[in-house]
């Protein structure tokens, strides 16, 4: 979720390496305003000790990837694990000494993290403190057993910054890291890797951060210009070469065309292959022979049926919105520029259905004068303008077939499916509408996530829409089978304020207006917070199973204990009964958006 950020900015001295840091002392609020809630902060941090690493590589034949990454092609055996073939850190430069001299004088004395939303002292608080790497490590199963369905893999994707941040840091500003749970014949194990991104191979051999924040580290005109002259004096002393991605690859990630990617919209997506031991190897940066450019959605979406992916990508200089997708061997085709975006939006997800591509033109989106004039942030909100939906053809070769619907006050950040009606003739869409659009990126916690039905009839272009449930509501799943399709459950988290997540709770869509749709619904309890749901199907090639047949899996951390577990939960069951707990060997962090990925695809990365 790094949108119209390039980068991680956070200014750090070579001895400054985060290993896994925890709050040890008490916690307490600094900020006197009444405007913000009380936040705790970390007053000190220390090093959790590292369970003992294997000396041992176990080595695994694997067919090549498709296509060899063009802008830099990473050492494999770096990969394998932190232990075996790692590069050797070099020393500091004198030049990048006093790069990183002048990055602390930013941080200190011209754009020190004075607000909530961008000091770390608060965003890595709890469990939103990073963690070191974590080598394949056995879990104990504690409740129940795992069924045989679950082999395979479930991994979470999520922000971790690498190095502890000076500056400021806003919550999408992680490198990023994949947990993993690999679960064979009712065995689990952990494994917790970076993406080893350009950006975090050439700041992990350097000792400090080098590339700059777009996100939280240009607030304000003063704080742009200085950042971003060092930025530029850093390239041109060939520290970085933006060229070869900026990205985090902190957001999700997809399987399409035999291939598994950890994504994040500001850049290229980063191939991944787990080992039949449980460990996490990136195979690099891809941009599918040369045909994807700058970046693509972290939401794709995959049809069951095709195979097919559907992607997107959206950025500040005109075309603002350019649509693809790929086929079903994963080769991308042409780029559908949509030139009637007329101004720069966040456009974070979108939807798909049969004959369609739907987009969001939300409130959200470049703000520049707000940055120059009143120090905010370049990535703002437009009270004035009116949200609209567009609607073109899944397979257009152009855009002269789009049309655009005004939808006001609808605010979609996630997408949760959209199908056609009436022979076409309509769509239907479900998403959260983000209430209170303003506090997005800088007060979640006031944010209130509304779940809307919206119908929009083609040939009328009449729009209505109904909320399905009036719960802080967002990171909602279905069923993978039905996206596209109309589909009658969907599994969505409960915000405790958001990010925390205190439950899933299940809905029945297909109820009227006016009527209960909440089916299903487990709260973790006081001090237990989790992720966004997933669900897993018992018979995914069954087209006789129902629909809601089979499990919704998270991550759940208890902030009383300490201790993370992996929870399976019966999708049908009123109370979205625990049919197994696993006790993780160490906690995971809260994190975005995550992928269970069968054993038999995981044998064919």
């Amino acid at each position: 979720m790094d949108a119209f950020s390039s980068s991680f900015l956070s200014t750090l001295t070579p001895s400054t390496k985060l290993l896994s840091p925890v709050i040890t002392t008490t916690l307490r609020s600094t900020s006197p305003s009444p405007y913000y809630a009380p936040l705790p902060y970390i007053s000190s941090v220390r090093i959790e000790e590292k369970p003992p690493t294997s000396t041992t590589t176990t080595k695994t034949s694997h067919p090549p990837p498709p296509q060899s990454p063009k802008a830099w092609p990473p050492p494999a055996p770096s990969y394998a694990s932190p232990s075996v073939g790692a590069k050797k850190r070099v020393e500091p430069r004198l030049s990048t000494m006093i790069f990183n001299t002048f990055d602390d004088i930013i941080n200190n004395f011209i754009d020190p993290p004075l607000r909530p939303s961008v000091d770390p002292k608060h965003v890595l608080s709890h469990n939103f403190a990073p963690v070191d790497e974590l080598p394949p490590t056995p879990c104990e199963v504690i409740q129940g057993s795992l069924p045989p369905c679950l082999d395979g893999a479930y991994i979470r994707n999520g922000p971790n910054p690498q190095f502890l941040p000076r500056g400021p840091y806003h919550l999408f500003d992680g490198d990023g890291m994949l947990h993993s749970i690999r679960i064979s014949k009712g065995k689990a194990t952990l494994c917790s890797r970076y993406v080893k991104t350009y950006k975090y191979s050439i700041e992990n051999q350097m000792g400090s951060p080098v590339f700059p924040n777009v996100f939280s580290g240009f607030n304000g005109l003063t704080a742009a210009a200085t950042r971003g002259a060092l930025s530029a004096v850093r390239i041109l002393s060939g520290e970085f070469n933006p060229a070869n991605g900026v990205g985090l690859a902190n957001t999700s990630l997809a399987l399409f065309g035999n291939r598994l990617y950890a994504l994040g919209e500001s850049d290229l997506p980063y191939s991944i292959r787990l080992t039949s031991k449980g460990d996490i190897q990136t195979l690099g940066r891809i941009d599918f022979d040369g045909k994807l450019f700058m970046s693509m959605t972290a939401h794709p979406k995959i049809d069951d049926d095709t195979g097919e992916a559907f992607a997107f990508r959206y950025g500040p200089v005109p075309p603002y919105l350019t649509y693809f997708h790929f086929d079903a061997n994963g080769n991308k085709q042409p780029d559908v520029p949509i030139f009637s975006m007329t101004r720069p939006s966040f456009l974070h997800d979108f939807a798909i259905t049969k004959k369609y591509a739907i987009f969001a033109d939300i409130q959200i989106g470049m703000n520049p004068m707000d940055m120059i004039i009143g120090g905010g942030s370049p990535v703002g909100t437009d009270p004035a303008k009116v949200p609209r939906i567009g609607i073109i053809p899944r397979y257009a070769k152009d855009e002269s077939e789009i049309r655009w619907f005004d939808v006001p006050g609808f605010n979609l950040i996630h997408a949760i499916n959209a199908w056609d009606e009436d022979d076409g003739n309509a769509i239907v869409l479900l998403a959260p509408n983000i209430l209170s659009v303003e506090h997005t990126l800088e007060r979640m916690d006031l944010v209130h996530a509304l779940v809307e039905k919206v119908r929009i009839d083609l040939r009328t272009g009449l729009v209505t829409r109904h909320p399905i449930s009036a719960r802080n509501l967002d990171f909602a799943v279905l069923n993978p089978a039905y996206v596209a399709k109309k589909n009658k459950y969907v599994y969505a988290a409960v915000g405790d304020p958001m990010p925390k997540i205190a439950g899933v709770v299940k809905l029945d869509v297909s109820k009227g207006e006016r009527q209960e749709c909440t089916v299903g619904s487990r709260m973790y309890g006081p001090g237990c917070f989790g992720g966004e749901p997933f669900f897993v199907a018992k018979e995914p090639q069954n087209p006789e199973a129902d629909e809601d047949d089979g499990y919704v899996v998270s991550y759940v951390h208890n902030e009383n204990t300490g201790e993370s577990r992996f929870l399976v939960m019966d999708a049908q069951s009123p109370n979205l009964d625990i049919v197994a707990a696993v006790k993780l060997p160490r906690r995971v962090p809260y994190g975005f958006h995550g992928l269970f990925v069968r054993e038999s695809d995981l044998n064919k990365l």
